[in-house]
């Protein structure tokens, strides 16, 4: 397992899967060990995907400062890994939260950005956000499935009484296209692997300035693929586009079936569109 120094000493360390060009891939959670991502639908059989546990997260050490656990802060440890790997510019793929991470890297850094994938992104970087209404909509998309009555129930909990815990529990379901044995083994590691302190600290007052963030991105030329989840609530299609847009090489590709993590309800279709992205390069 490799490692490098962060900015202020903290030991990071990483994760190499697959063969070819680095692909730097940045988990989400927010601050869940990278080990969730897999391989991400086979895509290490097109690149060799560098895995990023972020600090106080997998086999990364825990920080001194634990308000380095901002999102904002966490920009200079992955400009660190590139330094460490000695690249010129990098291929920067984030899912979720970690979206938000990428999305600041490529505001900060611009012409380190090769190319950018921004899996089922989190949009708070850029003053987005996913409302009550959003996640009902995705939800009723589903409204045959068994367990759409108890998600429909805990939607509306969260929604009138402001995110109880029971609530965002019961809504496992909706974040996965297939809700099958593997993703519900896929939900019940969740809490393992998550830092639920760094979690708190990653949203923290100040993480963001939007309308700085969003004219940083106007001036990038580097390629962006957006991909959304057809039943993904969070960033829903409509809103992985707004997004996409925001980049003048931005583009939004809609994974049919596909939840929040979409790489496991259809791997193929997942590792071919992003592959195929990354090859025009």
């Amino acid at each position: 397992m490799p490692t490098f120094s962060a900015y202020d000493g903290t030991e990071l360390a990483y994760h190499e899967k697959g063969e070819g060009e680095p692909l730097l891939c940045v988990p989400g959670g927010p601050m869940r060990a990278s080990v969730y991502l897999g391989d991400l639908g086979g895509l290490t059989a097109h690149r060799r995907l560098i895995l990023l546990d972020l600090r106080g997260t997998g086999d990364s050490s825990v920080p001194a400062d634990p308000a380095t656990y901002r999102c904002d802060r966490l920009v200079d440890d992955i400009e660190a890994l590139r330094e460490h790997l000695g690249l010129d510019q990098v291929d920067l793929l984030g899912h979720s939260a970690g979206g938000d991470l990428a999305t600041l890297y490529a505001a900060r850094h611009p012409k380190r950005i090769r190319t950018l994938v921004l899996v089922t992104p989190a949009t708070l970087a850029v003053g987005g956000a996913v409302t009550a209404e959003d996640r009902s909509e995705a939800a009723a998309l589903r409204k045959d499935e068994p367990w759409y009555p108890a998600v429909e129930t805990a939607l509306r909990e969260i929604a009138e009484l402001g995110a109880p815990s029971a609530g965002w529990g019961a809504i496992g379901p909706l974040m996965y296209g297939r809700w099958d044995a593997r993703a519900q083994a896929h939900r019940d590691q969740s809490a393992a692997q998550k830092n639920a302190a760094a979690s708190e600290a990653y949203y923290g007052e100040a993480s963001f300035d939007p309308p700085a963030t969003r004219a940083a991105l106007a001036t990038m030329t580097a390629p962006v693929l957006v991909l959304a989840g057809a039943y993904d609530g969070g960033p829903n299609p409509a809103r992985a586009a707004e997004l996409a847009d925001l980049f003048p090489a931005g583009v939004c590709q809609v994974q049919p079936g596909g939840g929040h993590f979409p790489w496991l309800d259809d791997p193929e279709w997942f590792a071919r569109r992003v592959a195929g992205f990354l090859a025009q390069d």
